[in-house]
């Protein structure tokens, strides 16, 4: 049983669909704080003349200290039109623009909860079926995981691990320096690290790269979108 654990991304970048394909289980780790500017409710797409530009989701106010599982969006603003305005310029130049446009509208028209986490599990649900990845996600929330073992960074993916009968985990590559490979063979699981291959399709000007999953969808059919979530390496800790 293969691992994977990430904090709920809101219409993340390829690499973040290449863990989920690598992994038999993908944890949306959600009872930790809440990172301002982080991912959880902004991603990056293409600005209309040059560079990129944040699409996101306003939040209600809360505290420092808030959990990712209790922050909620603030409804009474219409941040989905606006998140529709800002990719109409895709129109000009992306082939598969009318066919992506309605599957970001119909995610997103489709929910109307209040909870981040609940509407980034629904859009993972909606483009993993969309694109043809068949992982189990949980929400570490809902699971009752018991964490009184952890004591440093690296202990959160092995604590969830073990409760969830991992052989393997696989991380990011980036975060590789947080674990500690001996705790995971004690414990009869495999550490891993996914390091994606350099991604890169026609934009029709300038590539930037890592933007989210709904510029790699207006840019490439269902045969190439499944062909790039595929270029990636899982290697062990040297």
């Amino acid at each position: 049983m293969k691992i994977a654990i990430m904090q709920p991304y809101f219409f993340p970048y390829i690499g973040y669909f290449q863990l989920m394909h690598a992994a038999d289980i993908f944890v949306l780790f959600d009872d930790v704080k809440y990172i301002h500017r982080g991912w959880i409710n902004r991603n990056r797409v293409l600005k209309q003349k040059e560079s990129w530009q944040y699409i996101g989701v306003p939040l209600e106010k809360h505290s420092s200290k808030t959990l990712i599982k209790d922050i909620n969006i603030h409804t009474s603003v219409d941040w989905k039109s606006k998140i529709f305005s800002q990719l109409n310029h895709y129109r000009k130049i992306a082939p598969y623009f009318y066919k992506t446009i309605k599957f970001v509208e119909d995610t997103l028209n489709s929910f109307q909860g209040s909870s981040i986490v609940e509407l980034n599990y629904h859009i993972m649900k909606s483009v993993t079926d969309y694109i043809g990845i068949k992982t189990k996600f949980l929400i570490s929330s809902e699971c009752g995981f018991d964490y009184s073992d952890v004591n440093g960074p690296g202990d959160w993916a092995l604590s969830i691990s073990k409760q969830l009968n991992g052989k393997q985990y696989i991380n990011p590559i980036a975060g590789k320096e947080l674990f500690d490979s001996s705790k995971y063979s004690d414990s009869g699981i495999e550490l891993s690290f996914l390091s994606p291959n350099d991604v890169e399709y026609s934009q029709k000007r300038q590539f930037e790269p890592w933007l989210s999953i709904i510029d790699l969808l207006m840019f490439n059919d269902m045969d190439q979108t499944s062909k790039l979530i595929t270029e990636y390496k899982v290697e062990g800790r040297e």
